[in-house]
């Protein structure tokens, strides 16, 4: 525990202290976590409501998680969502302050016990951490221990309530020159998809929080649960393949979450075949398969999402002509791994 007093506007001086969940504090800590989950969607901008408490207390006893609460006075008040799970990187996914009070000071004392009790993984994985809706106001304050930031953003391709449809059908794209064709995938393009993947995102902002994509083995592993439904429902039928004589050179996955919710986790295509509109060719591709499925009542998809750097200005360009609109954006954090 971190015995820790500040005092605010005179008043008494309040003692923190930091420990991770034990089955023995589930019952005082079970509406802390539920007032998240009352603010999960609209506060913090999930696509889907987070696990109830049952089935996250038992995710935590799974270890497939770690959660680290903050007592006040020995109340519960705040709570602090991390896994080591992911090979490559420490993953902080959720910093929340009961009613949202006292964000600052108590996200800051969590987030000092996360960095004491993470110091011998952080000696080899970075730490990547999405600054979703109010954690936005943490930046200045993480920045102090080092973290970085990249600014993302969230587009969406909405199939109903825009025009996001009318946008898709006029949009006009260069024919394909005769040496490329547009496949659906094909699980014999496992290998091409890890080389052309790897290629594309080495040197990628994407990099700097998940290492992963800096090596042949990691980009392995991330493509291999896109495919093996690890991440989401895998959609192959809408996952679109640029052949060029035959052999693949780009790639446009999709998946499913929750049964409605589209998502392109990655578009990728070789460096010597860029600049030629074919990410677009990709995209419509895979795009018109989800309307087509919406129209004919085979899967009831809501929207189609996915994320960019906010500097990418010609992702963002593709995007939009095809009927995307950015949400909203945040800052993903990391901190690197120390020399």
């Amino acid at each position: 525990m971190l015995p820790y007093t500040h005092n605010e506007n005179d008043k008494n001086d309040i003692n923190f202290e930091a420990r991770l969940l034990t089955p023995e504090d589930y019952k005082g800590f079970a509406p802390v976590y539920e007032d998240f989950r009352t603010r999960a969607c609209d506060e913090y901008k999930f696509e889907l409501e987070p696990l109830n408490f049952e089935d996250f207390t038992d995710s935590v006893e799974k270890g497939l998680i770690d959660c680290l609460v903050l007592y006040e006075d020995t109340i519960p008040v705040a709570f602090l969502v991390y896994t080591t799970a992911i090979s490559e990187a420490v993953e902080l996914n959720i910093i929340h302050s009961f009613k949202m009070e006292d964000m600052i000071s108590r996200s800051m004392y969590l987030v000092k016990k996360f960095l004491e009790l993470t110091k011998s993984e952080r000696l080899e994985k970075i730490v990547c951490y999405p600054m979703l809706g109010a954690q936005k106001d943490l930046i200045a304050d993480i920045a102090r221990y080092g973290f970085k930031f990249v600014g993302i953003a969230v587009l969406r391709f909405m199939m109903a309530g825009t025009n996001s449809r009318d946008i898709l059908k006029m949009a006009q794209l260069k024919d394909l020159d005769e040496d490329y064709k547009l496949v659906d995938w094909n699980n014999k393009y496992l290998e091409d998809a890890i080389e052309v993947v790897q290629e594309g995102f080495e040197t990628s902002a994407d990099a700097l929080f998940d290492p992963r994509f800096k090596t042949i083995e990691g980009t392995r592993d991330i493509i291999s649960k896109i495919v093996d439904n690890i991440y989401a429902e895998f959609l192959p039928e809408a996952t679109s393949v640029m052949l060029y004589n035959n052999i693949p050179v780009g790639f446009c996955f999709m998946n499913l979450t929750g049964g409605r919710i589209a998502n392109i986790p990655i578009v990728s295509i070789r460096k010597q075949h860029q600049g030629k509109g074919l990410s677009k060719h990709m995209l419509k591709k895979s795009i018109e398969k989800l309307v087509e499925w919406f129209d004919n009542g085979e899967k009831p998809i809501s929207e189609v999402n996915t994320t960019t750097e906010t500097n990418n200005f010609q992702a963002l360009k593709m995007y939009r002509h095809l009927g995307f609109k950015e949400d909203y954006n945040y800052p993903q954090a990391y901190l690197p791994v120390k020399d």
